[in-house]
């Protein structure tokens, strides 16, 4: 696969459903969570279904940033306990949003 294929490869991930899952401050900073969502993945031609652990500041999900579970605080425990939940069908509805490969919001800003 070439990079150009891989870069293009995905691009809108649409959630299904979702759990905030708060992260410790410090060190991260204040009103930081963990998205954690089961939804489709828009990868080339097709719509794949995920698990996806994205970080949101300010209820802004960071799309250029990756998540990261500081050493000494339970937070890597808790998102894999969230992504246990949605495993199991748990988490809120999450329709209504789009969320680019660049973290811009798209679709029902009033519905959370």
């Amino acid at each position: 696969m070439k990079l150009r294929e891989i870069v293009s490869m995905s691009r809108v991930f649409f959630p299904i459903r979702t759990i905030q899952v708060p992260a410790t401050t410090p060190p991260h900073p204040f009103n930081t969570t963990y998205q954690v969502s089961y939804g489709h993945e828009h990868w080339d031609d097709m719509l794949v279904a995920v698990y996806k652990v994205q970080i949101a500041y300010d209820g802004h999900v960071s799309g250029r940033k990756s998540p990261s579970y500081p050493d000494g605080t339970d937070d890597l425990l808790r998102v894999l306990g969230a992504l246990v939940e949605l495993r199991k069908g748990g988490g809120g509805k999450a329709r209504g949003k789009m969320f680019p490969a660049r973290g811009e919001i798209f679709g029902n800003r009033g519905e959370e």
